[in-house]
């Protein structure tokens, strides 16, 4: 029977990115996707992926985003098409709170090209903007956004190209791990590899026993509202945002891909899901929980509604990544979730996740993403 050096469970953001590391070092790769590549089904879809350097989450992010720049720009040449859109980035809150501190504590540590605006400034720079007058937003223009389906088209294609086998519309129902490899079981057949990679998103919890509490499915609505003035909101006029208001934390875009201005709310309702079974059509509330802080902060933006859509967050407890050896199963690496902020990190996590499976080391750090003792605890 056939085995592979690698068998990639999930080829989506993660997965297939780490399908087309492992196949150009030479391994023979299997990737198993359930869905379509790509598909609507998990957390990759919506047309644009926000990616910045200043980052608020953690400094020991900064590091790992540069490496991913550096990635993308490689992909995309390869592709043939613009992946990443470079708008600049905005991180605002009250002076104090931890978006603009967190994003100016990673500037300063990491030597990081920035400015610092009040929002009356902001909205003199990019009019579309309407923030309070004490709010402060750090200014980076090297961020922008990705576009998602794209990137998982280019990354699976170079895997093949490079001689992995990507087999889409084949779930795997089970894994087995022990000191001769591992052997997957699909609902079409049996598949042996050296090592695994898991990488399925919000299923992780399922197919990982014990593993639910660590990767929590979120249900995650985005909205597109028709530009009052469309010159506010386009790449060159508008850098995308993470913003931090009384409302909660919200995220958006300028218009690409969808005639209107892109926004979202982190955890949205706070609705924590089955990935198989929710709601995925979004309702009236989804839409008035979006409308009702782009006519606030962003009143030109705030016209007809042309389009919303449901997705998922898999959310960890700490809200940081999960990149490590699975404990107790030496050969599976487990490569998920992100908690809604893992997009952007796509391309160095496939370089990381074959880093792991060739050798078990990897030049990046990845302290803050593996299991350690007391990661978990309260």
């Amino acid at each position: 029977m056939e085995r592979y050096d690698a068998i990639v469970v999930g080829v989506g953001s993660m997965g297939s990115a780490a399908c087309m590391h492992l196949a150009q070092r030479g391994l023979k790769t299997l990737g198993l996707e359930r869905y379509d590549i790509p598909h609507t089904m998990g957390s990759h879809h919506g047309f644009t992926r926000i990616i910045r350097l200043a980052y608020y989450e953690h400094p020991s992010y900064v590091p790992l985003l540069r490496r991913a720049f550096e990635l993308w720009r490689e992909l995309e040449q390869g592709y043939g098409e613009t992946l990443l859109h470079v708008t600049g980035t905005i991180d605002a809150s009250g002076e104090d709170e931890v978006v603009f501190q967190g994003s100016l504590e990673s500037c300063l540590l990491h030597d990081i090209p920035h400015e610092v605006l009040t929002g009356d400034g902001l909205h003199a720079r990019f009019p579309g903007y309407r923030l309070p007058s004490t709010h402060r937003a750090l200014f980076q223009p090297d961020g922008g956004f990705l576009i998602p389906e794209a990137c998982v088209v280019a990354h699976t294609l170079a895997a093949a190209e490079a001689g992995a086998t990507i087999k889409a519309r084949e779930g795997a129902i089970a894994w087995e791990s022990g000191p001769d490899g591992v052997t997957v079981t699909t609902d079409k057949g049996v598949y042996h590899a050296d090592q695994l990679v898991l990488s399925t998103g919000a299923w992780m919890g399922k197919m990982i026993p014990g593993f639910a509490p660590l990767a929590v499915p979120e249900r995650q609505v985005l909205g597109w509202f028709q530009p009052i003035v469309p010159a506010e909101f386009t790449p060159a006029t508008f850098p995308v945002f993470n913003l931090l208001v009384p409302e909660g934390r919200y995220y958006g875009f300028p218009v690409h891909g969808v005639p209107g201005f892109k926004i979202g709310r982190y955890h949205h309702l706070e609705e924590m899901v089955d990935p198989d079974d929710f709601e995925r059509e979004p309702n009236a509330r989804d839409e008035a929980v979006l409308r009702e802080v782009t006519a606030k902060y962003f009143p030109d933006a705030a016209g007809e509604t042309v389009g919303l859509r449901a997705c998922m967050f898999t959310n960890t407890p700490d809200e940081h990544f999960i990149i490590d050896r699975l404990p107790g199963s030496p050969n599976v690496v487990v490569a998920s979730p992100c908690s809604g902020h893992g997009f952007k990190f796509a391309s160095v996590i496939g370089e990381i996740i074959a880093d792991l499976v060739q050798r078990d080391e990897t030049s990046l750090d990845i302290g803050l993403l593996r299991f350690a003792e007391g990661r978990w605890d309260a």
